[in-house]
């Protein structure tokens, strides 16, 4: 069950190593991205067949060096990712502890690394006894001094890092006010936790075997279960990674979505008014399938675009539509209304009415963009059960020019 777990974790951070390199170029996700594929290397030397195979090679227990490197590669890209992510912001600000700790690391985190990758591989080849291949290191090596020094520098770097991370994610997470954030921040710092424990735990534990040999069975516990948190480690940290890339995905399809729905009205009002948007209008599979803008940022031309358009359609209407649009619509105030008195506002400028003073017009008042466009959604919905006969039948009503 341990070994099909092993596969799953190592199949789970090389997808997401995929997706990440796909994401972008800046420096966090350049950090990101060296960071779930070291993991994944490292994991893929784990599992079985993997690890057999490189054990059994010319450089025995290759699959052991291998990981380190990979893995020490992957904490240096953490450390990385954490300097760019607080590294930016003012060292006497509110969080300046996290931008202390960021700079520091930016000054030792390499230079610690590549010291520990150089010691570990003379240790490796000297000290370590590779003289038959060994299954699991820390089990098969229980109670050997040379594999419990070379362990012990791995594992000192490991819970260095664990702990510099923990205690930025815990920070960010008590400051973090948005929920799904904080979940994704609190399953990072979770992780930390469990890597924290794993290192030290079997730090301690190989050490203790120096004094006391431990039975092969109790080894291999040990080593199974550690293993074992180290995969829910892996887990937590890749899920909690992933929340605020999954918040943004989430974010991006709420907009796209509201585009849809808009689309046939802002269409319409950019016909009546070609000068108002930045471009041309496009078909809908054109305008909703833009590569060259972000789905948010159209979203908020849009919401402007269409408070141009109504601003301007208030030229060329009489003062009383307004009312007789929420007389028709048989509510004093609403969504409803405004949409039958834009479908008759259209069509007065579309017969020709001049502009002329500005007309009485009830808009919603909205907090924020998500407000305005939760509004204009309710508009847009109602606008398209509007037919031109109605339009015309409502302007006919207050006197308007047909």
């Amino acid at each position: 069950m341990l070994e099909l777990a092993g596969y799953a974790v190592a199949a789970l951070m090389t997808a997401v190593a995929i997706w990440r390199a796909l994401g972008g170029t800046d420096a966090r996700r350049r950090s990101l991205w060296g960071c779930f594929l070291g993991f994944a290397v490292a994991l893929w030397t784990k599992t079985q067949y993997v690890r057999i195979g490189l054990n059994n090679s010319e450089i025995t227990d290759a699959s052991v060096l291998i990981k380190h490197y990979s893995a020490g590669a992957a904490i240096l890209a953490i450390l990385y990712y954490i300097v760019a992510v607080y590294g930016q912001y003012p060292a006497d600000g509110d969080m300046a502890r996290a931008v202390k700790v960021s700079r520091i690391i930016q000054r030792v985190a390499t230079k610690t690394a590549l010291s520990a990758f150089c010691l570990m591989t003379v240790m490796f080849f000297t000290i370590v006894d590779r003289s038959e291949p060994s299954d699991r290191f820390v089990s098969d090596h229980a109670g050997q001094w040379g594999a419990t020094a070379y362990m012990s520098v791995f594992y000192a770097y490991l819970s260095c890092a664990s702990a510099i991370c923990l205690y930025q994610w815990a920070g960010a997470f008590r400051r973090e006010e948005r929920k799904l954030l904080r979940v994704g921040l609190g399953m990072m710092a979770f992780a930390m936790v469990l890597g924290v424990l794993y290192s030290v735990g079997r730090t301690l534990f190989m050490w203790y075997w120096l004094a006391e040999q431990p039975s092969h069975t109790f080894a291999y516990d040990v080593d199974a279960s550690t293993e074992a948190m180290q995969q829910l480690l892996f887990v937590f940290f890749a899920l909690g990674v992933s929340v605020p890339a999954t918040e943004k995905g989430l974010r991006r399809a709420r907009s796209w979505y509201a585009l849809v729905r808009l689309y046939p009205m802002w269409q319409e009002l950019m016909a009546a008014f070609p000068s108002i948007p930045m471009e041309a209008p496009l078909s809908r599979r054109q305008e909703l399938t833009r590569r060259d803008l972000d789905a948010d940022l159209q979203l908020g031309r849009w919401v402007n675009d269409l408070a141009d358009a109504i601003e301007r359609l208030r030229h060329h209407v009489p003062d009383g539509l307004m009312v007789a649009a929420q007389e028709t619509a048989d509510t004093r105030n609403g969504a409803v209304a405004q949409a039958h008195w834009i479908k008759a506002a259209l069509a007065a400028k579309s017969q020709g009415t001049p502009a002329g003073p500005v007309a009485a017009f009830e808009q919603q008042q909205a907090m924020d963009q998500e407000g305005e466009v939760a509004w204009l959604l309710h508009v847009a919905k109602a606008y398209k059960r509007v037919n031109q006969s109605q339009a015309q039948n409502l302007l006919t009503s207050i006197g308007a020019a047909a």
